[in-house]
């Protein structure tokens, strides 16, 4: 499935030359919702039917239950996310002082359970990280995306912006020939939409499951029959970094749902 979509973007991208149009401008840029079929979106709109949601309550669970050495929960120090966690996820990835570079809130995650919990860290893709995730992240609902305001995040930004615009794999595509070029049309039945990161994570109906804008990246590397980076590279989170600076001012709709 993946092969047979990489050869019907490459298809669609050489049919179609006129329709280079480079960057969206700020004013034009849309939320993968809107590229949605009706069932989607009621989907995504309906709590109960949202299946992303079982992975929110799971995260609620574990944002007051203690563990590591230090025997403290996220609520020991955080208190009540509703209040507290409301606008963080908008502003990640966030510059991390003591590392010199920005972190995923996956990964301030890690850092939290590493530092102030003493637990160990949490595997990329494991249902108790994305459920954190999803959990902290919904706290923003509604919320504008700021990420990438900070003057120390700017060439990071930039690196990702690079990266979005880089043709790799064997069939010599880059990010931007869907996802500026193309965008509003159909692959292998599928919307493409304009990349814009404004649910994750977000609830994939071709996975059956929850899944982080890092693994979405990954399965488009693998798609053009690129060598995809490593989970929590510098590469992928450069990449998250510039895709929501780009989306700035977007509401975040974590969790999504998608086809």
């Amino acid at each position: 499935m993946i092969f047979w979509r990489a050869i019907v973007a490459a298809a669609l991208v050489a049919a179609a030359p006129a329709l280079l149009a480079g960057e969206i401008p700020p004013d034009a840029r849309r939320s993968g919702y809107a590229f949605m079929g009706p069932d989607t979106r009621a989907m995504q709109d309906d709590d109960t039917s949202n299946p992303g949601m079982l992975f929110v309550l799971d995260g609620e669970a574990l944002w007051g239950k203690k563990t590591g050495r230090a025997e403290k929960s996220c609520a020991d120090c955080h208190g009540d996310a509703r209040s507290s966690m409301k606008g963080v996820a908008a502003r990640y990835p966030a510059f991390d002082k003591a590392l010199a570079r920005p972190v995923t809130l996956d990964q301030r995650i890690n850092l939290c359970r590493a530092d102030h919990q003493q637990a160990t860290a949490l595997p990329y893709e494991s249902r108790d990280l994305l459920a954190l995730s999803a959990f902290v992240a919904h706290q923003s609902r509604g919320t504008p995306i700021t990420a990438g305001d900070d003057p120390q995040l700017k060439p990071f930004v930039a690196r990702g912006r690079d990266l979005f615009m880089q043709r790799e794999g064997q069939l010599n595509l880059a990010c931007t020939n869907c996802h500026d070029d193309n965008f509003d049309k159909r692959l292998a039945g599928a919307p493409i939409t304009q990349g814009q990161p404004t649910g994750y994570p977000l609830y994939r109906l071709e996975w059956q499951a929850l899944g982080s804008i890092e693994r979405r990246l990954r399965s488009c590397m693998s798609g053009v029959r690129a060598q995809a980076f490593d989970y929590g590279s510098p590469e992928l989170v450069a990449l998250e970094l510039y895709l929501m600076s780009r989306a700035r001012g977007m509401p975040i709709e974590s969790p999504a749902v998608r086809p």
